[in-house]
């Protein structure tokens, strides 16, 4: 779809895509990481010919293959950008140490994480801080809590059976519920502001100088979303949004036990 809409003006968009997930000859998932030299490689054709392009901008690790050394995985990935391929390099949901190491090796543009008003373990943890010492750009993915924020989900009954998101502990039980007390409080900062909360969770992202990355399927949603980008908000409504959940505050992990095992590595 991507190749299709970007086909005869290529050069009017900036397209960042990933790899890190193995897929094998038979184009499936194996739901295994590889991050060897010889994958990067055969990743990146696979999507230059999917895309329709001979270059991508910004080309992202997601995640990191334990038994791999990233200093491999980024290596293969700066080849990519001696060759042309790639502009620029980044990796995702991945510790400061890791970081520190691969930008060693080559500088990373930006590192994509899960970041939004009901999860901020990579502030917690020191990682925006080493971004920001080395200027590497934060990209804040689910930026609506995986749809949370947009209060369309009154119960967790509210999913679909096949909903990936019954796995989150953020959408199960009490937690659930202790979670909607904190989005009531932030939609009245929204009513007061004619807007959204969507879009006042995306303005206090973009308020720290990070960009967010929402998902939606609906352009009304686009259009909300691209205007939340305009959006200033005060000192005041900033120190509110932060009181109503500061760091530190439970809302449930972002994965279940087996996947967070993944991240922060």
């Amino acid at each position: 779809m991507i190749s299709k809409a970007i086909k005869g003006n290529r050069d009017a968009y900036i397209i960042a895509t990933k790899f890190g997930f193995e897929i094998n000859d038979n184009e499936e998932l194996t739901w295994q990481f590889n991050g060897k030299k010889e994958y990067v490689k055969k990743a990146v054709e696979r999507s230059l010919k999917n895309l329709g392009t001979d270059y991508i901008d910004l080309y992202y690790l997601h995640r990191v293959d334990p038994n791999t050394p990233i200093e491999e995985t980024i290596l293969a990935m700066s080849d990519l950008v001696k060759e042309g391929k790639v502009g620029y390099i980044g990796l995702s949901e991945v510790s400061s140490e890791t970081i520190r190491k691969a930008h060693n090796i080559h500088p990373l543009t930006a590192v994509q994480s899960e970041y939004s008003l009901f999860e901020r373990s990579i502030e917690e943890d020191g990682i925006i801080k080493t971004l920001e010492e080395l200027q590497i750009g934060v990209v804040a993915y689910s930026p609506l809590g995986r749809g949370f924020i947009s209060g369309e989900i009154q119960h967790p009954q509210d999913l679909a059976e096949n909903d990936f998101r019954r796995t989150i502990p953020r959408f199960q039980g009490e937690q659930f519920y202790k979670n909607i007390e904190l989005l009531n409080e932030i939609k009245l900062i929204a009513d007061e502001r004619k807007i959204t909360a969507s879009q006042l969770a995306l303005a206090w992202i973009a308020s720290k100088g990070f960009l967010a990355i929402p998902g939606t399927k609906r352009v009304k949603y686009v259009e909300q979303n691209i205007e939340a980008a305009q959006l200033i908000l005060t000192t005041e409504e900033l120190n509110r949004l932060e009181n109503i959940i500061p760091l530190g505050t439970i809302t449930g992990n972002r994965y279940d036990e087996s996947g967070m095992k993944s991240v922060n590595l």
